[in-house]
């Protein structure tokens, strides 16, 4: 029996010496770029994906950086003690203490960068030249970051008044007091320094040492105001145990949920319709879901209107907690005096423990389960979970942008990975001998099938499943490729198998640069160069955007 504890003990010490000995090559290894992607998951609601699979790809990454000293072991050991002098700097300060300063500059996703003493401190959601008071939150080796408690002074950009009531509270719209051709440039800026930074990493440089390629700017949106076609909003309280409250969440805060009454992102159609449900919920007192208790019956309403067609589609988000008559409700929704028009509202049962909308069972109230948007020519059945471009009119101007990086497809197959509603697929469609879309939403290839055939489009094919899975099934084989992933970015297991067809060119569109850097020193390492890249503004007064990039084999097939 001392034999067998023993030896249980022995192996359990081996394994966390292991597990220590990884951490550290990690943490030793890891791109300050690819740092800011893991901490973005912490602060962005929609990124769910962190994997094992997705440290097995970076861990290949990293062997490829030990290789670089070439076997110069003094090379290594000034390495390692530079990294321990740089984490030296942050030492003085402690979590909890409270600074000032000015924010100097804006890495994205909105990483501001303080200087204090000479140490860079990391304080998000404000604007370049700001002084803000900020309190240290979190010390990682020599990064030390903070909590943005205070804007003390505004930045000489902030040239504009707020447009909503709830600015800056909420976390939404960041900079719409900042002119739109600033936050254009900014953006702009902040992409280019995360792609030099990505493709000086996989070896694409000039003889000075320079990332090698085009960088052709950004396009804005069409748009500033009133642009987006689909909003999720949340039920919750701003305070603890205070009212009900129906809108977005509170800058920094999984909880707090300010009403968003007048959001000037979306339509004021939508603004109205928040504004009878959150009424008629409080007077039936209804409870929203608690996420800690689990407890109570409202979670979210998912609004969708078309910006060319203003057909509009309701969606209440709610547990089986409860089972009421909600016929009042539909009555008091279809008598608002809306521009467009409502075709549909339902009623989506979420009893999930995850805080995401997404249906166990779906009834449909009034009308139909689905609207019509009109893109570039081409007619669109959209459904309450299908991908589609959230800015119609930027929409265009991706797409547009994007078929003139594709070029000429002629007698081509094209695949379309990642391909929602079949949007892209449809485009080339009529220049290319056939097009294969791929999505993981059965939903959305469904209602691709239909956006094509309405079309009249004949040589389009879409396929429902994992990306990962589907493309060891397909027989044929791409002419071109065009990639259009989540905000995570392509699963490291997918990206060897797009690679190995060994394509001339590819497309990708990026709607989070920190996952497309990521992607892209994979690509750059396995024989391909970046030709080009462009940003198309689609979520104006946002942190985000849009990044285009074509990429060319450059290595003989083999």
């Amino acid at each position: 029996m001392q034999n067998t504890v023993m030896w249980v003990l022995a192996i359990i010490g081996a394994v966390a010496a292991v597990a220590g000995i990884a951490y550290a090559v990690y943490r030793f290894f890891t791109p300050d770029y690819l740092e800011d992607f893991e901490d973005d998951f912490d602060d962005d609601f929609d990124d769910y994906f962190e994997d094992e699979d997705n440290r097995r790809k970076l861990k290949c990454e990293y062997t490829k950086r030990q290789e670089s000293f070439g076997g110069d072991p003094g090379a290594f050991l000034r390495l390692k003690a530079a990294d321990r002098k740089n984490k030296k700097k942050g030492q003085q300060m402690k979590k909890g203490e409270v600074y000032e300063g000015i924010i100097e500059q804006i890495d994205f996703p909105n990483k501001g960068k303080v200087v204090v003493d000479g140490q860079t401190v990391i304080v998000k959601n404000g604007m370049p030249g700001q002084k803000v008071r900020f309190m240290i939150n979190k010390k990682r080796g020599g990064r030390v970051e903070a909590r943005l408690l205070e804007v003390l002074e505004p930045s000489p950009l902030e040239t504009r008044k707020p447009v909503c009531s709830i600015f800056p509270q909420c976390g939404g719209c960041m900079y719409q007091t900042m002119d739109y051709s600033h936050q254009l440039e900014m953006k702009q800026e902040q992409i280019r320094r995360l792609l030099d930074t990505a493709i000086k990493n996989g070896g694409q440089v000039d003889e000075n040492g320079n990332p090698d390629y085009v960088f052709e700017g950004i396009k804005g949106s069409p748009t500033e105001f009133c642009y987006r076609n689909k909003m999720e909003f949340s039920f919750g309280d701003a305070e603890k145990d205070g009212p009900l409250t129906l809108g977005l969440h509170k800058k920094g805060s999984t909880y707090d949920v300010l009403t968003a009454s007048d959001c000037k992102l979306v339509h004021e159609d939508l603004t109205k319709i928040l504004t009878c449900v959150l009424d008629y919920c409080k007077e039936q007192g209804f409870t929203y879901y608690h996420k800690m208790r689990h407890e109570g019956y409202l979670r979210h309403l998912l609004l969708r209107r078309g910006n060319t067609t203003g057909e509009i589609l309701i969606n209440l988000v709610t547990t089986t907690q409860l089972n009421p008559d909600l016929s009042e409700l539909v009555e008091r929704l279809m008598a608002l005096s809306l521009e467009g028009k409502i075709v549909g509202i339902l009623h989506i049962l979420n009893d999930s423990l995850a805080d995401l909308v997404q249906s166990d069972e779906t009834r449909v109230l009034y009308g139909q389960d689905y609207f019509y948007e009109n893109l570039l020519g081409l007619k669109f059945k959209i459904t309450p979970f299908s991908f589609f471009q959230p800015n119609s009119l930027g929409a265009e101007v991706l797409y547009e942008t994007a078929r003139s990086y594709i070029g000429d497809t002629r007698d081509m197959t094209v695949f379309d990975l990642y391909s929602g509603t079949g949007t892209i697929s449809q485009i080339l469609a009529a220049v290319a001998k056939k097009v294969i879309g791929v999505e993981i939403v059965e939903e959305a290839v469904v209602a691709a099938r239909e956006n094509a055939e309405r079309n009249g489009i004949k040589n389009c094919e879409f396929i429902a499943g994992d990306v990962l899975k589907v493309l060891d099934k397909i027989e044929e084989k791409p002419d071109f490729i065009v990639l259009d992933p989540p905000r995570d970015g392509i699963h490291p297991k997918a990206l060897p198998k797009i690679i190995e067809y060994q394509v001339d060119n590819l497309v990708y569109i990026s709607c989070k640069p920190t996952s497309l850097a990521r992607d892209l020193e994979i690509f750059l390492r396995c024989g391909y160069r970046v030709e080009r890249c462009v940003c198309v503004d689609q979520f104006a007064q946002t942190v985000h955007t849009e990044t285009i990039c074509h990429l060319k084999h450059t290595i003989e097939k083999q």
